[in-house]
C-alpha cells in the first residue's frame, strides 16, 4: 500500500472571497487538486482557465488535510 499523504495538498475556497460564499474544500495530489481547483472556478466562479488562473491555484495549495468546517 502506497502512503499519499505526505504530497497531500488542500484548497479551500472560504480563504479567497466570493460573491457566492464558497465553502468547497477539496483535497489530492497537487497536480489532480490544480486541475480539479481549475474546473470549480471556471463552472462555479465563472474564471477563465489558463496559466495565470492555475499559478495562482498552485500558490493557494495548503499542506495536509482539510481542517473541520
Amino acid at each position: 500500500m502506497v502512503d499519499h499523504t505526505s504530497s497531500r495538498r488542500t484548497i479551500d475556497c472560504r480563504e479567497t472571497p466570493s460573491d457566492i460564499g464558497c465553502t468547497l474544500t477539496i483535497s489530492g495530489e497537487p497536480d489532480e487538486l490544480v486541475a480539479a481547483a481549475a474546473q470549480h472556478a471556471v463552472t462555479a466562479h465563472g474564471h477563465q482557465d489558463g496559466a495565470e488562473l492555475r499559478d495562482m491555484l498552485r500558490a493557494s495549495l495548503r499542506g495536509g488535510v482539510p481542517q473541520k468546517a
